[in-house]
C-alpha cells in the first residue's frame, strides 16, 4: 500500500518526530511532502531511505503550493493520503480530492482549548477545518482530549480513531542505562558541571508552555549546585531570556535551543518537568519517564493515561506546588516503571495506524464497487 504523508513542516517537534518514527516501523511504502521548512526532521528521514518533497511555500495563502501539491499526488497516485498539522490538513485535504484520491487520513497532534499549533482557534480556523473535514475518511487523536474537541468543533464521532503517540522504547531505554561519558559531555557543551543536579524542561519555548513559571518557582533555589535546562527552540526565546535576567539567574539557566538527540538530553537531568496547563499529550514527559528520569508535570494526557506511579507527580500550576514536587525529586529520585509504557511503543502504535490505513481503504474499495 503506498502512502503519501502531509505535513506542514519538518522542523524539530513532536508531531514530525512522531511522522519520522511511524515511518521506520509501517509496512506501507511511504513518501513524504512538507509545505515548507523540510529541515532537521527532513535529514533524517531522508537518512532512513525515504522520499521527501518541500513544496517552499512562503505565506499560508498560496495557491500555487495547492497545485503542486496536486500535481504530486497524481504523479505518485498514492492509495491513502495521510495529512498532518493544521495547514498540510487544509491542503492535503483538497489536494488529495483533486487528485482522485478517495482515502485521506488525518492526525491532529495539536489542538488544545482555544488553541492549535499555538495560534488562537478563531472562527474562521474552526470553519476552514469543518469546510474540509468531508474530504477526510477517519481522524486519528493522540488522546481522548483531543477527540473531545475534535467532536465538539462537530468532526462526526464515528470517523474519530484515538491512537497515542510512539515513543521509542529500546532507544530511550538505553538513556536510562548508566552513561557518565555521553552525560558529562552533553553537560560540557553548555558549562553545566557533572556534579550539579540539573532540571530539564523538554519542549518548544512557546508561551503557551508557561516555562517563565518553572524559573519564578525555583528562581530563589538556583545555585551552583541546582541549576534549569530548557531543552528547545521556539518564538518565546526572547522573552524568556528577558526574564531569566530580571530574575537574575543567569548563571543559572540554559537554553539549548533545538536538541534532535533527545535520549542524550534525558541522560543529562536529573527531573524532568512541565509547566504547561495543557498539553495535547505530552510526549516529551512520557519518553522522560521511560527513560527513568522522575518528571513533575501539571497537565499531561499520555502520563494520565497510565495512572499514578511512583517517580511521577502531577501538580497544580502553583509555584509554591511546583518549587516543593521538584525539589523532593532532586532529594529522592525514584525511577518511573518502563513497564507501565508499554502500549506506547512505536512499533504497537504503528500497527494501529496500519490497521486503520486497511479498514479505510477497504471501505473505499467497497464504495466503488458498490456504486452502479
Amino acid at each position: 500500500m503506498k502512502v503519501m504523508h502531509v505535513i506542514t513542516g519538518l522542523t524539530t517537534g513532536g508531531a514530525e518526530t512522531q511522522l519520522a518514527l511511524l515511518l521506520r516501523h509501517t509496512t506501507t511504502s511511504p513518501v513524504v511532502v512538507a509545505l515548507s521548512n523540510a529541515d532537521e526532521v527532513a535529514g533524517v528521514i531522508r537518512r532512513d531511505g525515504f522520499d521527501v518533497y518541500d513544496l517552499g511555500m512562503r505565506h499560508n495563502h498560496e495557491l500555487r503550493a495547492l497545485a503542486r501539491l496536486t500535481r504530486l499526488i497524481s504523479r505518485h497516485r498514492p492509495d491513502i493520503v495521510h495529512v498532518h498539522l493544521y495547514r498540510a490538513t487544509l491542503y492535503g485535504r483538497i489536494a488529495a480530492r483533486l487528485a482522485g484520491v478517495k482515502t485521506v487520513i488525518t492526525t491532529e497532534h495539536s489542538l488544545l482549548e482555544g488553541q492549535v499549533e499555538g495560534r488562537r482557534t478563531s472562527f474562521m480556523v474552526k470553519a476552514l477545518y469543518m469546510a474540509t473535514e468531508p474530504f477526510s475518511t477517519a481522524t486519528i487523536a493522540v488522546s481522548g482530549d483531543v477527540a473531545g474537541r475534535l467532536s465538539r468543533w462537530g468532526v462526526p464521532k464515528a470517523k474519530l480513531h484515538v491512537i497515542p503517540n510512539g515513543i521509542d522504547m529500546e532507544t530511550l531505554s538505553s538513556a536510562s542505562r548508566p552513561d557518565t561519558e555521553n552525560r558529562d559531555a552533553f553537560r560540557k557543551r553548555f558549562d553545566i558541571a557533572p556534579d550539579v543536579k540539573l532540571v530539564g524542561g523538554i519542549g518548544r519555548l512557546h508561551r503557551a508552555k508557561e516555562w517563565d513559571l518553572l524559573l519564578r518557582a525555583l528562581a530563589a533555589d538556583l545555585n551552583a549546585e541546582l541549576q534549569v535546562m530548557l531543552v528547545g527552540a521556539g518564538d518565546d526565546e526572547s522573552r524568556l531570556r528577558e526574564v531569566i535576567a530580571r530574575l537574575g539567574i543567569d548563571s543559572w539557566v540554559h537554553l539549548t535551543g533545538a536538541i534532535p538527540e533527545i535520549e542524550t538530553a534525558l541522560s543529562a537531568v536529573d527531573v524532568v518537568v512541565s509547566t504547561a496547563p495543557q498539553e495535547t499529550f505530552g510526549l516529551a514527559l512520557v519518553e522522560a519517564a521511560v527513560a527513568g528520569r522522575p518528571v513533575v508535570y501539571v497537565h499531561s494526557p499520555g502520563l494520565d493515561r497510565v495512572g499514578e506511579l511512583s517517580g511521577v507527580v502531577k501538580v497544580t500550576a502553583q509555584a509554591s506546588a511546583i518549587r516543593a514536587a521538584v525539589l523532593e525529586a532532586v532529594r529522592e529520585p525514584l525511577r518511573p516503571p518502563r513497564s507501565a509504557f508499554a502500549e506506547y511503543d512505536i512499533a504497537s502504535v504503528a500497527r494501529q495506524v496500519d490497521g486503520l490505513y486497511e479498514t479505510c481503504y477497504a471501505a473505499t474499495l467497497h464504495s466503488r464497487a458498490a456504486k452502479p
